[in-house]
């Protein structure tokens, strides 16, 4: 191992420092997509491969998002950045009347939603004297969507757009207590940027309702209501692993993440874009707090194949999101009830790599599959068309390439530098395919009977990530 002093440190996290100020400069976070509610279940092309069935193993640093404590199998610097190309439909059929078209924000998401990751295992990077430790860090996020309808339909008085543009900065830390079991947790700081999307939660919807409630409106006047506030909450994380090969690879692995709930106090405004009105406006949006137990298993694991398959069960509790209701500076409030019911997804996952396989002696290949069945927390009262939600079943498919030294991506980069201690280790590339398909659903017991009918909603995912590993324990 290459021995470094103190004066060579901060050299070792100048590429992660400029990689990430690039990303934040240039990259949106926003999700224009829904998984099980409002929250977003793909996180990385790997992860989407294998149905999100992600929180007993460690392939990238997306692990701070799926295990914090999954880390500590990461050597050495490993960053990650992703993009999903998100296209998708929601067609309602009124029981009476013309059946209406919504979108997700477009034919494709613009800017793509985007995450980036980073994990460092301290003793790889110089730091012996913690070698049980590795830090993580995620921009992405986890809650969100984006939902449109034409501005001409039946839904206008109730909705034309919503959007939650939630983003998420993780700082984590996880600590390898024995060869069998690590720990790891951090913060979820959620916030809102004018560089990713509106910066805000957003409402917007015609007057009609409103003026008939004594608002001084036109039925056709353009409402938005928005508002916007940084919360804390925090998540941990358990990986035991009970068995593992002669080369201390894992075999077994179980998994225990735990999110907390965090409320948003959104501040911000009421207006009437058509008249040049504003009064203030608050609400409280209640994020969930979710367990996730997972199991991981390595049938086949030697040096020129790896056989992998997790199933993971996860457990939101939807119940304190029990409404979204405003209150205007004026004293009066508008009332948004939800109700919602705890939830659960199954994820099921799997990957088969050939390492160095005979066509690609320097590269790691690996095919990968997944199924998610996500329950809905939306009950029939309460749906409303900003998460025209119902139980899905989600197919996806992917494929990951990792080149090593001796290699070169695309053609031209190196992929091991070749320079002396810290340097380019590998590069990979991996793309992933889902279909989220979500059960017709009927709605007829609503409190609004402008949203009985039909609703279908289906969407499509193209998720792309761009993987860098970096060591510092060895010259190349």
């Amino acid at each position: 191992m290459i021995q470094h002093d103190n004066h060579s440190r901060p050299s070792l996290f100048a590429p992660l420092l400029v990689t990430f100020l690039a990303i934040v400069a240039t990259t949106s976070f926003s999700h224009q997509a829904f998984g099980e509610g409002f929250r977003i279940l793909d996180q990385s092309a790997s992860a989407t491969a294998q149905g999100g069935a992600f929180a007993a193993q460690a392939d990238d640093p997306s692990a701070v998002h799926y295990n914090p404590a999954a880390i500590t199998e990461l050597p050495g610097l490993q960053m990650t950045v992703g993009t999903l190309l998100v296209n998708g439909a929601i067609e309602f059929r009124p029981f009476s009347g013309s059946a209406i078209e919504g979108d997700f924000g477009g034919t494709f998401a613009n800017p793509p939603p985007s995450s980036f990751f980073v994990s460092a295992k301290l003793g790889d990077l110089g730091w012996p004297s913690f070698d049980s430790l590795t830090l993580g860090l995620g921009v992405y996020s986890p809650f969100g969507n984006i939902t449109r309808y034409p501005r001409t339909s039946g839904l206008a008085p109730i909705l034309t757009k919503a959007a939650s543009p939630i983003l998420d900065v993780i700082p984590t830390v996880a600590f390898r207590a024995n060869p069998m079991l690590a720990l790891g947790t951090g913060l979820d700081i959620y916030t809102f940027s004018d560089a990713f999307g509106e910066g805000h939660v957003e409402i917007q919807q015609t007057a009609a309702d409103l003026a008939r409630a004594g608002f001084p409106f036109a039925p056709d006047d353009d409402i938005e209501l928005n508002g916007r506030d940084t919360a804390l909450g925090y998540h941990a994380g358990l990986l035991w692993t009970p068995l593992r090969n002669e080369r201390e690879q894992p075999l077994v692995n179980v998994a225990l993440v735990y999110r907390s709930r965090a409320t948003l106090n959104l501040t911000g405004q009421f207006l009437n874009k058509s008249r040049g009105f504003a009064l203030g406006a608050k609400a409280d949006l209640d994020l969930p707090q979710v367990v996730t137990a997972g199991l991981a298993v390595w049938p086949i694991r030697d040096t020129r194949r790896e056989w992998k398959l997790e199933i993971d069960v996860d457990y939101a509790d939807w119940t304190s999101f029990d409404h979204l209701d405003v209150t205007l500076s004026n004293g009066a409030v508008l009332p948004n009830p939800r109700n919602w019911q705890s939830s659960y997804v199954v994820m099921a996952g799997t990957e088969y790599k050939f390492i160095s396989p005979a066509l690609l002696p320097s590269w790691d290949v690996s095919i990968r599959g997944g199924y998610v069945f996500a329950d809905s927390p939306v009950p029939e009262r309460t749906f409303k068309p900003d998460v025209p939600d119902s139980n899905s079943h989600s197919y996806s498919a992917g494929i990951g390439f990792l080149c090593q030294r001796g290699g070169t991506f695309l053609g031209a980069v190196p992929c091991g530098t070749g320079q002396e201690g810290f340097g380019v280790a590998a590069i990979g590339i991996d793309v992933a395919y889902q279909g989220i398909f979500y059960q017709s659903r009927g709605i007829s017991n609503n409190q609004d009977p402008r949203v009985h009918g039909v609703w279908d909603t289906t969407i499509h995912v193209v998720s792309v990530n761009l993987r860098m590993n970096f060591d510092a324990s060895r010259s190349f």
